[in-house]
């Protein structure tokens, strides 16, 4: 199960950074993980300032 973020995501780019397996990249308009490389970890719900990252 992948982990995923909400539109509550205010683009601050903290999690980008915490992912060990580089899944979240900026988007349009916020932060969006690849489902398909994240491992589940949890690194990134963690740094959030916002708690908009939840698993799916």
């Amino acid at each position: 199960m992948a982990y995923k973020i909400s539109t509550d995501c205010i683009s601050c780019g903290a999690c980008e950074g915490e992912c060990p397996v580089s899944a979240i990249a900026a988007g349009d308009e916020q932060y969006n993980v690849n489902a398909d490389a994240c491992i589940d970890c949890g690194a990134c719900a963690s740094v959030c300032p916002v708690s908009a990252i939840s698993a799916e």
